[in-house]
């Protein structure tokens, strides 16, 4: 059995279900709103190789170390983007989460946080891990934002770590939590989503 087990997590309007190659089309289209994939510290699929990105997360799926969502619009059915669970080390009860990225017409929206908030609480409350982490770039501010304000826990950087898309090799920075610091990661999330919901 696996340890991250297939599964539908639905919450706030979202539902975050495993990426499969019907999703291909709404996957492109997603990354197509802001044409994300020429972000350098990013990792979208140019439209073209879409169908590639999802069979290669099919892949790391069947061996273990990543399960990868389509992030769905419940009252439209669009594909808003996607994210995954990865790193996953069933032994010490611990997932990373990442490989993340959204429509630009939904960024900065609720959209993101309502993710986390059923992601954490799954990994958390369901999987009982001990450890969530995530990692960013260590030029991607904007994502190191995001995930500060989830209320992790800046552990370091790992330099010289990882190659971009245009070939220059990156410094990453690493994040996580522990099962203990959750139920006021919880909070932070639950309040951040009722302050964009009152400023909405």
């Amino acid at each position: 059995m696996a340890f991250v087990e297939p599964v539908i997590l639905q919450g706030r309007g979202l539902r975050l279900e495993p990426l499969a190659l019907s999703h291909e089309a709404g996957l492109a289209a997603a990354a197509a709103d802001g044409e994300l994939w020429k972000i350098r510290v990013t990792s979208v699929p140019e439209p073209e190789n879409t169908r590639a990105y999802i069979e290669t997360a099919l892949k790391m799926r069947e061996e273990g170390s990543r399960f990868a969502f389509a992030v769905i619009d419940e009252a439209t059915g669009r594909v808003l983007g996607s994210t995954s669970y990865h790193d996953i080390l069933p032994a010490v009860r611990r997932v990373e989460i990442g490989y993340t990225w959204y429509a630009k017409s939904v960024q900065r929206t609720h959209v993101n946080t309502s993710c986390k908030l059923l992601m954490m609480g799954h990994a958390f409350d369901t999987l009982q891990c001990h450890v969530v982490g995530w990692r960013t770039d260590n030029y991607n501010f904007a994502s190191q934002r995001a995930i500060e304000r989830l209320g992790a826990q800046r552990d370091g950087v790992i330099r010289g770590h990882a190659l971009r898309r245009d070939g220059t090799i990156r410094d990453t920075v690493m994040y996580s939590m522990r099962s203990g610091e959750w139920p006021e990661g919880r909070a932070q999330l639950l309040y951040l989503l009722e302050r964009h919901a009152s400023a909405g």
